[in-house]
């Protein structure tokens, strides 16, 4: 069991916990989940709550492979509105802020964010790791190689497993350095790895929890899913469905999703398993 302090309430992660993904952007990967404007992130926050999340990952930069990279202040502009929405209708809603920037960081924890989803391990922003600390929320530390608009040109490994572990054993001793106590683990799927990479860790996917910090699987229709299926990202909720059952087989904490409904019935049938209902 882990416990996350989400500015004074605490978020606790004794069986698996659902993470629904919100893009205030025109260009995710799957247009889904495109969400422009703090009425239609409200509505959609909404409906998440009601299916079930136990987290709102708001989101305002489309991270997918060769996404052009949005400025802060541009940023800001498509998440504050919608955060601030969402913590006023919903105060004890639990929302995370998807962002590798530290202006937008800060600003969305004044909002009403209570943990930072940051891509980049602090890699694009200098302060973004001083930045969290000082706000003393959770932090979702992610693995990937290089940045999205060239990342799939560097998934070179010798060993994906090994080296995404050495880099969360290094990275979390600077973080807890920098003084931030809540960690999540995030593999990074799709992030610099192929698909062959990611379903090596997906395999491999319990390792992670030597680290001794909740493990987050954000796999949601990725093109992991659609391409070894030939389908669309449209068509690979079923995809997403078996591969977030493998993963909480492995040890997943978190699944951050698209569908948050079928996401807790996914849950709820694997404790059921485990007799745990």
């Amino acid at each position: 069991m882990f416990t996350l302090n989400c500015k004074g309430r605490l978020l606790v992660v004794d069986k698996p916990l659902v993470m629904g993904i919100i893009n205030a952007t025109p260009d995710s990967f799957y247009t889904g989940s495109r969400y422009t404007g703090a009425d239609a992130i409200l509505q959609q926050a909404e409906q998440m709550l009601k299916d079930g999340a136990d987290i709102l990952d708001i989101g305002g930069q489309s991270t997918r492979p060769g996404s052009e990279q949005v400025t802060a202040p541009d940023e800001l502009k498509r998440v504050a509105a919608g955060i601030e929405a969402v913590h006023q209708q919903f105060p004890g809603a639990i929302i995370s802020i998807d962002t590798y920037y530290s202006l937008v960081a800060k600003e969305a924890v004044a909002a009403g964010a209570s943990i930072i989803n940051d891509i980049s391990a602090g890699s694009i922003d200098p302060v973004m790791i001083p930045v969290a600390a000082s706000l003393q929320v959770p932090y979702i530390l992610m693995h990937m190689k290089g940045r999205p608009q060239t990342m799939q040109q560097e998934a070179v490994y010798e060993n994906v497993t090994k080296e995404v572990l050495d880099f969360f054993i290094e990275k979390v001793d600077e973080l807890r350095k920098a003084g931030i106590r809540d960690i999540i683990i995030d593999p990074g799927f799709g992030f610099g790895k192929t698909i062959a990479h990611n379903f090596e860790l997906l395999k491999h996917l319990s390792i992670f929890k030597m680290l001794e910090y909740p493990l987050l699987l954000g796999i949601s229709r990725k093109s992991t899913i659609y391409k070894t299926l030939g389908v669309s990202a449209d068509e690979a909720l079923n995809g997403t469905t078996v591969l977030n059952t493998i993963g909480l087989a492995h040890g997943a904490d978190i699944i951050r999703v698209h569908d948050v409904k079928e996401a807790k019935e996914t849950i709820q049938l694997v404790m059921a398993c485990r007799g745990k209902e």
